[in-house]
């Protein structure tokens, strides 16, 4: 079993990048072998500052380290260092339909009524990602609700190309369900919508780089409703902000919901939020130590990504060789 997945290096880790994701890659390093990429060409779909992608790539990279991702268990690298990556993506743009593309989600979304106006790569970055799972014939990719038509679109890639070039050079992967289950980490100001760097309000999120005490005032202040906790999670279903702050206690400790509201049942968020507080403060302030050891080893870090873009390298060129083959080049 071999694991591919990326996080684009946008800086600013928070909760709900560590609870959605990472802890899932930290514990999915004993259960596949793992490649973990920071997605720097995908940073390029939209208006960027150069500097600043530069600079996250190297924050991003300590901050995977310090919640667990280990060097010497998964290759971890930087996306651009293994040109592979963009080379089987134009192989692959000859295989991709524009109609496969002006299907998707996310591309309807984020490029809104402006489509005109959006850039190609925002267009076209499913077949990267297509090319960055297929380059290392991968098995399985972890993935949120809102990446499953992207496994999608890989796997039709994946059974045209080889269909149409009669080979079996790449492997059609499955989602991945490993590495536990994942938690949909939502705003502390509104529960309806993700935790985001993007929201204009910093108590909307908890940075892994906050103290103790701005953890602890950022719970305090989370919004809630003035009704005790109930006994059962069906309760929560009509209250947001209740069942996000039971949600994030949950993904924590690894207690179920049920569990969690039997214990808090009758209870206002008074006695509920310093408990919270205290799980949060617990699990994020080893891992802010570790990030500020690491931000102090930059040669280590760099070190660090240059082995894991070597032996990505390595694992990819095979299949990047068998690419160009297949359709006549080379």
């Amino acid at each position: 079993m071999r694991v591919v997945s990326g996080i684009q290096p946008t800086g600013g880790l928070h909760l709900g990048n560590l609870l959605g994701a990472i802890l899932r890659w930290v514990r999915m390093q004993d259960e596949a072998e793992c490649l973990f990429f920071l997605a720097d060409l995908h940073a390029l779909t939209v208006d960027l500052d150069p500097a600043e992608l530069h600079s996250n790539v190297r924050e991003m990279a300590a901050a995977l380290i310090a919640s667990g991702i280990d060097p010497a268990k998964s290759v971890l690298f930087r996306q651009s260092a293994v040109p592979a990556h963009s080379e089987l993506c134009w192989i692959l743009n000859g295989t991709a339909r524009m109609g496969w593309l002006n299907r998707m989600t996310q591309w309807k979304d984020k490029a809104g009524k402006n489509r005109e106006g959006a850039s190609v790569a925002l267009f076209d970055y499913p077949v990267l990602q297509a090319a960055d799972i297929l380059l290392y014939r991968a098995t399985h990719v972890p993935v949120g609700e809102d990446q499953k038509q992207h496994v999608e679109l890989t796997r039709d890639i994946a059974i045209k190309f080889n269909n149409d070039f009669a080979t079996e050079l790449f492997v059609v992967p499955e989602p991945f369900i490993g590495g536990g289950t994942t938690a949909r980490i939502m705003s502390l100001r509104d529960g309806k919508v993700k935790m985001s760097k993007s929201d204009p309000s910093e108590m909307s999120r908890i940075h892994l780089t906050d103290s103790d005490d701005e953890i602890s005032q950022k719970v305090r202040k989370a919004k809630t409703d003035p009704e005790p906790l109930p006994d059962n999670a069906e309760a929560l279903e009509a209250r947001p902000e209740a069942k996000n702050l039971v949600g994030i206690y949950s993904a924590v400790t690894g207690e179920s919901i049920d569990r969690i509201l039997a214990r808090f049942a009758g209870q206002g968020f008074g006695a509920f939020k310093p408990a919270l507080a205290d799980i949060l403060v617990a699990l994020i302030a080893p891992i802010r130590g570790r990030l500020d050891e690491l931000r102090r080893e930059p040669a280590e870090l760099d070190r660090i990504l240059a082995a894991g873009a070597a032996r990505a390298q390595e694992l990819g060129a095979p299949v990047l060789a068998g690419a160009k083959a297949a359709v006549g080049l080379g």
